[in-house]
């Protein structure tokens, strides 16, 4: 791929963000959440690329702008395979929360891991801890193997955990280990991005959440030079007959980063409200700022980018 094409992305992204962070805070999650796929997909028009969603905004719903299987890009260029997502967290940006992004993942085709909508055991680490952990260990084991890696003690480390009931166990676990804990809303892709950042005080990301939010999140590690490891968890029936229509028939498979993201990976993301990995959307007369950041895998170059958009030259923001 040509390494141009991430900084065409985050284009996209960054299009998306505005659009997403207009509405920030005003309490409706769908009309957010619809404002930043609209921009998104308006955006994507003009990117020389022939993609094809394999992580979308829908899961073949009706209601997605960009569902899976949908192509995007003007047709013109190599064929992809996208991932994506307009805005990972949209009851956050709806009620004016933290973490929320714009993210966009491009691979060769076959590039991501195909699986349905439905819960996936993560653990993610940064480079320090490359390699190290496993879910095949206890929470316990992961973080005395992270704190020996970094030089530090168990009671240095700062674990990301979704704060849902199902991780009532787990958060026991690390507390009882004496390792901090930052429960989140919402936003697991943003507190795992920030493992690969040493000033972010986030550490490890564990516990259970979507897969889609796993698939981007093993692409923006891959190209951080960080590490995961997930694990799909069925919660019925209709979960398993759905993963095993995608081929998926080893459901106790431990997906390693590679076989959820593999090849050659460029990632994009732009922050919508402020976050663990970058800062929020911020408007001033005639226009606005972004802070993204632009990755690619083959040579784990990580780019910062601080951007101001003039709305009165550039008007489809």
């Amino acid at each position: 791929m040509d390494r141009n094409l991430a900084l065409e992305a985050v284009r996209i992204t960054e299009a998306a963000a505005l659009a997403s962070a207009r509405l920030m805070g005003r309490g409706d999650i769908e009309a957010t959440d619809r404002a930043g796929a609209e921009a998104m997909l308006r955006t994507f028009q003009s990117i020389a690329i022939n993609g094809i969603i394999v992580i979308g905004d829908s899961d073949g719903q009706e209601d997605g702008l960009l569902p899976v299987g949908a192509r995007v890009g003007n047709g013109t260029g190599p064929e992809l395979d996208v991932a994506l997502d307009p805005l990972e967290g949209a009851a956050i940006c709806a009620t004016g929360g933290y973490n929320a992004l714009s993210i966009i993942a491009i691979a060769e085709r076959g590039g991501f891991l195909r699986c349905p909508e439905m819960y996936m055991d993560k653990i993610a680490v940064g480079p320090e801890a490359r390699g190290l952990v496993s879910l095949d260990r206890t929470p316990t084991e992961n973080l005395r193997t992270v704190a020996e890696a970094r030089g530090v003690y168990v009671a240095d480390l700062t674990v990301a955990i979704l704060d849902r009931p199902r991780h009532e166990k787990l958060i026991e676990e690390v507390r009882r280990a004496g390792a901090r804990v930052r429960l989140l809303r919402d936003g697991d892709v943003a507190a795992a991005m920030a493992t690969t950042n040493p000033e972010s005080g986030i550490d490890i990301l564990m516990g259970s959440g979507g897969s889609r939010q796993g698939i981007l999140t093993a692409a923006a590690l891959r190209c951080a030079a960080g590490d995961m490891q997930a694990r799909l968890r069925p919660r019925n029936e209709e979960d398993t007959e759905r993963a095993r229509d995608m081929g998926l028939r080893d459901l106790d498979k431990l997906y390693e980063i590679e076989e959820m993201a593999s090849g050659s990976v460029m990632f994009a993301g732009t922050g919508v409200t402020n976050g663990d990995y970058l800062d929020g959307v911020r408007f001033f007369r005639g226009g606005g700022a972004t802070n993204s950041v632009v990755m690619r895998s083959r040579t784990h170059t990580v780019r910062f980018l601080r951007s101001v958009h003039r709305f009165d030259l550039k008007p489809d923001y």
